[in-house]
C-alpha cells in the first residue's frame, strides 16, 4: 500500500509542476495520452481547480437530448445494467452519454451517487474535456478510443479521487454516437475494470448491428475488431454450450495456433482438462469472477495468469455465453511495478561533473547498458552506485521493464530467501494462501539491483550462483522449476577480493558477477567536481523547499575542497539540504556549515578523523539557536518531541559542566 500512495504523490506532484508550467516529459509517470490531454486543457483554459461542472441542462433541455437519443439509450440501457451488477456494492457508478458528452444516465449505488453529485456527475451535466478538464468521457470522445484515467491523472481537483475506465458507442457506419465510462474510487483501480467497459460497448455495439443489414454492418465489424484487439488481456467468448465463438489476436499469438484450429471447439477440448481443472471450474461458476490467480497448462508449459469471467445476459438475463479475459501474471507484474514504483528514475544525463575518471566511470556504464551482462559496481557509500544502476537499466533494452532494488544488508537473514525468491503455499506456518513471489519473479523482463552483495548470507551465495547460472528459481517450499527473464546488477563497498580470502564470499560466485565492472570514484578524488554538485544541490533544493538562495559564501567551497566526504555525493547533499533548511536569510554562510566540515576530518594521507553523532547533533542545534530558530521549528525540523529537544539540550549542558 505504502508503494501504491508513493505513485498516488508521484503523480500528483508532476500535475502540480504541470499547472505551474515546469515542462513534463517523463511518460513513466504520466503517459503520453493523458499528457497531451493535459495540454488540450491548458490551452482551452479549462480551470485545473473546478471543483463542480458548470455546464448542466435545465429539466426541458435534457428532455429533448433525451428524446434525440432514444435509440442509443433503448439499445443500451440493458448492457449498462448489467454491467453494473459485476460492481454492486463496490463504490462505482456507470455512466452513458452522448456524442456531446453530456450524461443521458447514471446508475450506481446511492450512497456514491450522493458523493459523486458534488462535483455535478449527474444526469444532464456536460463532461467534455474543454469543460470538466481529462475524464473517462470527454477524453474517451476526444481521443475515439478506449483509455483509463488513474486518479491524479484527471485534469480537475473534482475528479482526482476517482479512476475512470470509459469506451466510445460508435453506431453500424462507425461514427461516434456516445460512450459508456465506469468510475469508482481509486483505490479500487484494476486493468480489467477497462476490459470490462469494452466489452459493454461492445456489446451495444453488436446490438445496434442486428438491426442493419449485412453490408451496412461491414464498417461497424472493423470497428468492433479494432476494438477487441485493443483489449490488452487474452480473450475468449464461449457460448452456452461451451464452444469457442471469438478470441482477439492476443490469444491467438499466444497459443501459437491459427484462427481455426481454436474458433468452433469446446473449451473442455481446448484446455487439457486434467491440468487445467482450476481454469476449467472457473469458468463454470455463473457468476462473475475478478483476477482470480490460475496455472495454466498450454503449448506443453504452464504459465501463471488471472483470469476474469463475466457471463454474457441477454435483455431477458439469460446467459448467452461468457466472457473470459487472461491476463499472464508477468504482464500484470509490469503493469503494478510501473503503478507503484517499481521503476528506475535516474539517467546518465542527469550525471553531473567533469572529472576524467568519472566520465570514464559514465562511459564504461553506458557500454554495459547496450549488454546483456552482469554488472558489478564497486565503491564506498554514497558514490552513488544506485543511480548508476538506474541509468543503466534506462539506457538498456529493459528500460520498459520493471526495476527492483534489494539492499541486502537491510533485510533479516531468516527472512532474505523469501525476499528474493518467493514460496510456495504451505512453505510455513502462517505462508500466505497461494504462495508469494519473491523479488526475481517481479523483476521479471527488467532489472534487479542487488546492493551490498557481499552482505548476502553465504548458504544463498550458493541459491545465487544457481540463479546467475541457470536463469531458473525454485520457490521456497515449492517443486515447481520458474524460469527467468531478469537481468543483474550487483553492488558492494568492500573489496570483495579480501571478502573472498576471509571466506565471507563465494569464489565462484565472485567470478560470476565479476563480468563487467565499474568503479565508483569517492568524491575526495574527484574534487574538481565538487563546486558543480555544490551549485546544483543548491538550485535543485531551493526549488524544492520554497527557498530563493540568491549568495554562497566563497569560503564555503575552499572548506569543501578541503574535506575529507567520508559520505561522498550524498554527504554533500545532505551538507547542502541541511544549511538551506537553517539559513534564516537568502544566503548560505560558513556558520551554517557543520563544525566538523569545517574544522575536522581534513583530507591526509592515511583517511579522516571521526566525529560522535552526539557532537553533530549538539552543534546543529547550537547553530540553529544561534540562527534565531525557536525551539518548536528545532523539534520540527530534527522530527523530535519538544520535550526530547529539551532532555538533549540538557544533556549537552550537563556534558560540558562535567568537562569543566
Amino acid at each position: 500500500m505504502d508503494d501504491y500512495c508513493k505513485n498516488i504523490v508521484a503523480i500528483n506532484a508532476e500535475w502540480k509542476n504541470f499547472i505551474a508550467g515546469v515542462q513534463i516529459d517523463n511518460n513513466y509517470i504520466i503517459p503520453n495520452k493523458i499528457l497531451d490531454s493535459w495540454k488540450r486543457c491548458k490551452e482551452k483554459r479549462t480551470d485545473p481547480y473546478l471543483t463542480k461542472v458548470p455546464v448542466v441542462l435545465d429539466r426541458d433541455n435534457f428532455k429533448k437530448r433525451l428524446e434525440k437519443n432514444k435509440e442509443l439509450i433503448d439499445a443500451s440501457l440493458p448492457f449498462v445494467k448489467n454491467l453494473y451488477t459485476f460492481v454492486k456494492g463496490s463504490g462505482f457508478v456507470v455512466v452513458l452519454y452522448d456524442y456531446e458528452t453530456y450524461i443521458l444516465k447514471i446508475i450506481g449505488d446511492e450512497e456514491v451517487k450522493k458523493s459523486a453529485e458534488k462535483g455535478n456527475l449527474i444526469e444532464g451535466a456536460c463532461w467534455d474535456e474543454e469543460t470538466a478538464g481529462t475524464n473517462g468521457g470527454g477524453t474517451v470522445l476526444k481521443l475515439g478510443e478506449p483509455i483509463q484515467i488513474f486518479a491524479g491523472e484527471h485534469y480537475c481537483i473534482n475528479s482526482r479521487k476517482w479512476t475512470c475506465s470509459g469506451a466510445p458507442i460508435r453506431n453500424p457506419e462507425g461514427k461516434i454516437i456516445g460512450g459508456i465510462d465506469m468510475t469508482g474510487p481509486y483505490q479500487k483501480a484494476n486493468s480489467h475494470t477497462l476490459g470490462m467497459v469494452v466489452a459493454a460497448a461492445y456489446a451495444i455495439e453488436n446490438y445496434l448491428r442486428q438491426t442493419k443489414n449485412f453490408e451496412e454492418c461491414q464498417a461497424a465489424n472493423n470497428f468492433k475488431n479494432t476494438v477487441i484487439e485493443s483489449i490488452t488481456e487474452a480473450l475468449i467468448t464461449i457460448d452456452q454450450n461451451g464452444f469457442i465463438t471469438m478470441v482477439n489476436n492476443k490469444f491467438t499469438n499466444k497459443c501459437n495456433l491459427p484462427l481455426n484450429m481454436i474458433v468452433g471447439k469446446n473449451i473442455k477440448d481446448f484446455f487439457n482438462k486434467d491440468k487445467n481443472k482450476d481454469l476449467l471450474n472457473i469458468i463454470s461458476i455463473n457468476q462473475p469472477v475478478t483476477d482470480a490467480v490460475v496455472r495454466i497448462f498450454q503449448q506443453n508449459k504452464f504459465i501463471d495468469c488471472t483470469i476474469s469471467c463475466n457471463p454474457i445476459l441477454s435483455p431477458q438475463k439469460n446467459i448467452l455465453g461468457k466472457i473470459i479475459m487472461l491476463n499472464e501474471i508477468k504482464r500484470a507484474r509490469s503493469l503494478v511495478n510501473r503503478l507503484t514504483g517499481a521503476r528506475a528514475s535516474f539517467r546518465f544525463k542527469n550525471m553531473i561533473g567533469k572529472n576524467t575518471r568519472f566520465l570514464d566511470s559514465i562511459r564504461q556504464a553506458k557500454l554495459a547498458s547496450k549488454s546483456v551482462s552482469t554488472v558489478l559496481l564497486l565503491g564506498e557509500s554514497g558514490t552513488g552506485k544506485d543511480v548508476f544502476a538506474q541509468a543503466i537499466h534506462n539506457e538498456s533494452s529493459r528500460k520498459d521493464g520493471p526495476y527492483i532494488a534489494i539492499n541486502c544488508a537491510a533485510i533479516p537473514r531468516d527472512l532474505i530467501s523469501c525476499e528474493l525468491f518467493g514460496y510456495s503455499e504451505g512453505a510455513f506456518t502462517g505462508s500466505k494462501k497461494g504462495g508469494n513471489e519473491g523479488k526475481f519473479e517481479l523483476a521479471g523482463g527488467g532489472t534487479i539491483f542487488l546492493d551490498e552483495i557481499t552482505e548476502m548470507p553465504l548458504e544463498l551465495q550458493t541459491t545465487l550462483l544457481r540463479v546467475l547460472e541457470d536463469k531458473t528459481i525454485t520457490r521456497i517450499g515449492g517443486k515447481e522449476i520458474v524460469q527467468l527473464d531478469v537481468r543483474i546488477i550487483a553492488a558492494s563497498n568492500k573489496n570483495i577480493r579480501e571478502e573472498v580470502k576471509k571466506g565471507a564470499f563465494r569464489e565462484d560466485l565472485y567470478y560470476r558477477v565479476n563480468v563487467f565492472t565499474i568503479e565508483m570514484i569517492p568524491l575526495r578524488e574527484r574534487k574538481n567536481d565538487i563546486p558543480i554538485l555544490a551549485d546544483q544541490f543548491i538550485k535543485n533544493i531551493s526549488e524544492k523547499m520554497n527557498r530563493n538562495i540568491n549568495r554562497v559564501d566563497d569560503k564555503i567551497f575552499k572548506v569543501l575542497l578541503n574535506y575529507a566526504f567520508p559520505g561522498n555525493v550524498r554527504e554533500l547533499q545532505n551538507i547542502i539540504e541541511r544549511a538551506i533548511n537553517i539559513a534564516p536569510l537568502n544566503e548560505i554562510t560558513l556558520d551554517l556549515i557543520p563544525f566538523e566540515v569545517v574544522h575536522g576530518q581534513q583530507i591526509t594521507e592515511d583517511g579522516y578523523g571521526i566525529v560522535s553523532i552526539d557532537d553533530m547533533e549538539r552543534r546543529m542545534i547550537l547553530n540553529m539557536l544561534r540562527s534565531n530558530f525557536s525551539k518548536s521549528d528545532i523539534a520540527n525540523k530534527m522530527k523530535i518531541s519538544r520535550n526530547t529537544l529539551y532532555r538533549r539540550l540538557n544533556k549537552y549542558e550537563r556534558a560540558e559542566n562535567d568537562g569543566q
